[in-house]
């Protein structure tokens, strides 16, 4: 069974979508569509922009989507999943890519996302860590156990952890998890603090957008990152989309459960290759391969 995976923040890089742009002529029409939607050329950044501009998260997440979704679109009828799941951001390509959501909704909510991420982010100096060969319990047990806000944010495969919070949080948490043992627990450059009790005003503003916003039943089930269960009913997948922001991307748990629902092949649609390296960390026996 097809598994499609689609990534999240981080994946971007200068020229991203330029070949689907030039070589089809369905996929350019769309990313115009794009421009028209967000009132900006974002497609001047994605194909011509330096890497600061695309690290700026209100570019960053539009962007990722747009190579993700445009990129399934363009395979046509080639593009029959049947399962999908996506990365945080990813998760709304999964979602329009699968059906659920028109094309210019999910543009529109992934916008609004990630104005609503950045403001929380300017509004408070927070940060994120990954933390590399310890359990996830134990970064659990250390990050409740700090006297600040830190909590885990991605659990990407068996002994990679990223942990979320104030600066102080992580830094406190750091020390104490390479006391536990941790390999390496590493700062990230990342604008803030993402899927953690910090995001609380991003969330409010994005649940309004995707309270009003209209979801359809997707043709195969979507895996979804609060809980790693697969989902097709669409008040349902509202309400998981709504808690993502603040609560973390169960990823090792998603990819399990489609393995133990038949998935034994992996393709990720759109910039990069961090899921297909994720995928075989959690099970080196399935098949992994990509689309750019």
């Amino acid at each position: 069974m097809k598994a499609y995976v689609f990534p999240g923040q981080g994946a971007q890089f200068v020229g991203m979508g330029k070949d689907l742009y030039d070589n089809n002529a369905e996929a350019r029409a769309l990313f115009e569509k794009a421009n028209e939607v967000l009132g900006f050329r974002i497609t001047d950044l994605m194909f011509e922009g330096t890497e600061d501009d695309l690290k700026q998260t209100k570019v960053t997440q539009p962007a990722i989507f747009l190579h993700s979704v445009i990129l399934a679109k363009s395979l046509g009828e080639e593009f029959r999943p049947d399962m999908v799941a996506g990365h945080s951001l990813g998760e709304f390509s999964a979602l329009v890519a699968a059906g659920a959501l028109s094309f210019e909704e999910g543009l529109r909510l992934v916008s609004k996302r990630a104005h609503a991420m950045q403001k929380a982010c300017e509004a408070q100096p927070s940060t994120m860590a990954a933390v590399l060969a310890l359990p996830d319990e134990k970064v659990e047990e250390i990050c409740a156990a700090v006297d600040d806000v830190v909590a885990p944010a991605n659990y990407n495969c068996p002994g990679q952890v990223v942990i979320s919070g104030t600066i102080d949080g992580v830094d406190k948490a750091c020390e104490q998890l390479i006391a536990a043992g941790a390999k390496r627990a590493l700062k990230l450059k990342v604008g803030g603090a993402f899927h953690s009790p910090l995001m609380q005003p991003a969330h409010e503003e994005l649940a309004e957008a995707i309270g009003a916003a209209e979801f359809k039943t997707p043709v195969c089930p979507v895996y979804q990152n609060v809980d790693g269960k697969p989902h097709t009913d669409p008040e349902e997948i509202k309400a998981n989309l709504i808690k993502q922001l603040t609560a973390p991307v169960r990823w090792t748990y998603d990819v399990q459960a489609m393995i133990a629902d038949g998935a034994d092949e992996f393709i990720e649609l759109g910039p990069g290759n961090v899921l297909q390296g994720l995928v075989k960390k959690i099970d080196r026996m399935v098949a992994t391969s990509g689309r750019q």
